[in-house]
This record gives C-alpha cells, structure tokens and sequence, in this order.
C-alpha cells in the first residue's frame, strides 16, 4: 500500500447506540486513515452492521461523536451521507425487481438531456462500462428479477461506483461470488484505494480479509477489541479474539455412512429444458454430498427442481424408494424434503414476521387443533432459539431485528421444523460469522448421525472439502464430475469446474 498521508478520514468518539434500552454498541472509538482497506469483523450480533448504520445514516447513535473529514456529523440521512461521499454496498440486496440493470444502478441520480429528460442511452453506456470493470457481463437491459443472487450483487456494486465515493462501505460483498469474481472485486478495491478512497470491509471470510485489507478492527458483543495492521493477525488470532477463546476444529470429523445404506436418493438423466441436462447422481442415508461449481452452472437450478420450482421435462427420480416427480413445494415438504434457499430474504424467511412465525412457516398445520396453539408454536420456536444461540430480543421480535447470521439461523430452523429426512442447504453459512459457521456445521453432522442425508451446495470450497467425503462439481447446467477421496481438493474441482478436466 503506498504511503498515505496523516489526517483523519473519520473518527468516532465513544459512539454507542441502544435499541428498547439495550446497549448493542458500547463506547466504540476509532480512527480511519483515507486510501486505507479497514477490515471490520466479528461474530453476528458482534454490532458491525449496527456501527456502518450510524456511519451511513440508516439510523442515529444514541451516544457519542461520528467526525468525518473534520466535521461532526449530526441527525446525519442517507442522502446526507451520500452528498458527503459515504457510500453503502449493503448485505441485503437494495434493488428494484422490476427495473432493469441500469435503471437500478441509477435510481435517484438519474442523469438527463438537454430537454430534461432521461438520458436512457447515457445511462446504458456508463451501466456497460461500469459492469465491465467487475468483468459482469451482464445486459444492461435485463430486469432485475430475471438475475441470479451474484448477479444482483454485482448490480449493487456498480451501483455504488456511480456516486463520488470518500468512504465506501461493504457489508459482506463476496458472499455470493465465485473466486473469479471476488479476485475481480479486489482489483476495484485496491485501485479505489489507490485513488484515496478509504473502504470499510465487513466479512465472516478472514482468509480474504488478510487478503485485501490493509488493517482489521474486532468487535464483539458491541465493544471495540483491537485495531491491528493485517500482518500482525494470522486467521486463527482474528477468530480467537472474534469470539473470545479458541476455534481450533471448525469441520467436526466426516460422517461414514455404512457401505451397505440404503439409497435415499436416486436422480437419472434428469433435464429441464434450459437449466438442467442429463444430471445423474445418488444419496445414501445418512450421507451428505457437496455440489460445487461456478456462479450459473445449475448447482441452485437442481435444488430448486428437487423442491418442485422447476417442471422437469424428463429423467427419472426414486425418492425413498418411491418414484417421485416434483410439483411443488408442499408436495416437496410432504415428501420428506426441506430446503434453505441461498437467497434468504428472497424466498427463505419473511423479514415482517416474527421469529416464531418464521420457525412454523413451513409447519403451521401441526399447530392448528383446529386453530393455531400460540402455546406449542412458541414453545417449538423457543426451543431453536435456544439450540442455534439465536440472538433475539425475544421469540415475538420481528426478523428484520435480527442480524444476518440469526436471520439464517432461523431459516435453518424453519426447515428443520417439517422433520425432513432429507436436507437440501444453498449457501448455508452465507453471511454467518466463524462460531455460527461451526455450530452450524456441528448440527449438520447430527443430523447425518440421525440418519437424515443431505445435499450440500456452497460456494466456499474448503466448506465442501471439509463436510463432504464426496463433491458433484457442476459446469454449464450439467455434472462434469466427481471428486472423493485423494483427488477431493480445490485444485481438483476447479479443475472441473472451469473445464479444464
């Protein structure tokens, strides 16, 4: 990183801010340089989200000084925020579903012509240029709804890139990208950080946070940790000081199923015309198998078929034993199946709701004698709050309270609600801090030891090399391959992947 001069970009003095009287950020004092990538990471519930949001304007402390570029910054707005060049890539996608790409990358800084119009073509010029520097090749024209989870998150970065930017704030960017898109990403980073604009960078993914930051700061439970340069950390120091003692074993050891275990599930030639062709595979109880692969290649298409979205044109599927041609979710559910969608606020949980009406969703009718028992259907959701360590202010709190790693959590609770026998996770730890990615892991194990079977798809590579004694390496709608034992590692599956195997 070149050398920087000495002044102060921003600087919070003793900021905190409560909610219904609880403290959820407690006396935070910090000092950000400009051109300077500052990692901000801790376990969900830890208040990163909560610091960004006094720094962007979304909400107002409750105590304390936020000073930026020298001046303190009062009953600070979002568009205020903007003016002065603080710019938000959030977590949850903020874009229109009905607009198209460009529209949404310029809603309300719209450019216009001489006559006071819109300038359409402008407009589509700059969301081309702008969606070439991410290397998204994407139709400007396209609406938004008709675009896959990475395809929305590069739409929400280019959209960022189009206001003048002095601190630009990224709550989670890479989630959903694959190592294309997120070496392609950091190249942006760094040459924004070279042309002096500082960047706050939240992320659960601390081998990338050692990667592109220059300086990491740890909170947790609302209280300023440490502020480090990068090199000072290794990954295993970030987690200890993350959650307060050591995470030595994050995978819990890989379940073995018999050699004998009955077929669970038996997909052959499955097509569904434009998504999927000729997907062949097989589960055994008790087994979890991962599904790897690059953004597109039909890795959530096929769980999406299995759970009844997708009509299936032709192939067979024996499910239990039984022939099974998925219709819909209900008929899904009834047949043993759950699954978490790796768009959790798209089709995962309803964020308006309560936790415990988010836990039955999925299950409301075993709570109807005929009416719904209150009593049974927050005794249930109390139990899950308790088994995840769902952080809430109560079972009766809306979702939209939650952080992103509970709000998962509770989706992953929804599903387990239906009593599956077979689990299918998308993306399952997307969002969710080192500690909650073990605890979830843990559980996944359980549930293997009980005997329910599991398909795995995730984008994270050490994820799927570490739960899975076998990974179905997807490419261009179609399974490329299968990679187990001695060859199970990432080279081998980018391998696949790209198609170089």
């Amino acid at each position: 990183m070149p050398e920087k001069a000495a002044a102060i970009l921003l600087e919070t003095d003793s900021l905190a801010k409560a909610y219904d009287g609880v403290l959820v950020l407690s006396d935070i004092s910090l000092q950000v340089k400009p051109g300077i990538i500052l990692g901000i990471i801790g376990e969900n519930g830890a208040g990163k989200s909560t610091l960004t949001k006094c720094l962007n304007g979304m909400t107002q402390p409750s105590g304390g000084r936020v000073i930026f570029q020298g001046e303190e910054l009062r009953e600070l707005s979002v568009a205020d925020a903007i003016a002065k060049g603080i710019v938000t890539i959030p977590q949850e996608f903020n874009l229109v579903s009905d607009l198209n790409v460009y529209e949404n990358i310029f809603l309300g800084h719209e450019p216009r012509n001489a006559w006071g119009l819109l300038d359409r073509p402008a407009m589509r010029a700059k969301a081309r240029e702008l969606l070439a520097t991410l290397n998204a090749h994407l139709d400007p024209e396209r609406r938004i709804a008709t675009l896959s989870v990475a395809e929305k998150q590069m739409v929400e970065i280019a959209k960022a890139l189009t206001s003048p930017c002095r601190l630009l704030i990224m709550d989670e960017p890479t989630t959903v990208l694959n190592q294309r898109e997120v070496a392609t990403l950091f190249t942006v980073m760094r040459r924004l950080r070279d042309q002096g604009t500082s960047i706050l960078y939240i992320s659960h993914k601390l081998k990338e946070v050692r990667e592109i930051c220059d300086e990491v700061i740890v909170l947790r439970d609302g209280q300023f940790i440490s502020h480090d340069p990068i090199g000072a950390l290794d990954e295993a120091e970030m987690a200890r000081r993350m959650v307060g003692r050591d995470m030595s074993q994050l995978f819990p050891p890989k379940a073995s199923p018999p050699a004998d275990a009955e077929c669970v599930l038996d997909v052959r030639s499955l097509h569904v015309p434009g998504l999927l062709h000729d997907i062949s595979f097989s589960l055994r109880r008790g087994e979890i198998l991962g599904f790897a692969g690059l953004v597109g290649s039909g890795r959530t298409e096929l769980a999406e078929t299995l759970y009844g979205l997708h009509p299936m044109q032709s192939g067979s599927i024996t499910l239990f034993g039984q022939p099974y041609r998925p219709s819909s979710p209900a008929r899904a559910i009834a047949a043993g199946l759950a699954y978490l969608s790796e768009d959790r606020q798209g089709s995962g949980v309803l964020v308006d709701f309560s936790v415990a009406n988010n836990v039955t969703l999925s299950s409301l009718r075993q709570y109807c004698r005929p009416f719904i028992s209150k009593s049974r259907e927050n005794a249930r959701a109390q139990h899950y709050v308790d088994a995840f360590h769902i952080r809430a202010p109560g079972i009766d709190a809306p979702l939209r309270s939650l952080s992103g790693g509970n709000q998962q959590k509770v989706a992953i609770a929804k599903g387990l609600d239906t009593a599956p026998k077979l689990f299918i996770f998308d993306e399952p730890t997307r969002g969710i801090d080192i500690n909650a990615k073990s605890e979830v892991y843990a559980f996944i194990r359980r549930l293997l030891d009980q005997g329910i079977s599991c398909l795995l798809i995730s984008s994270d590579l050490e994820e799927v090399i570490g739960m899975c004694n076998r990974v179905a390496v997807m490419r261009a709608g179609s399974i490329a391959g299968e990679v187990s034992g001695d060859q199970l590692n990432e080279d081998e599956i980018m391998y696949l992947a790209t198609g170089v195997k």
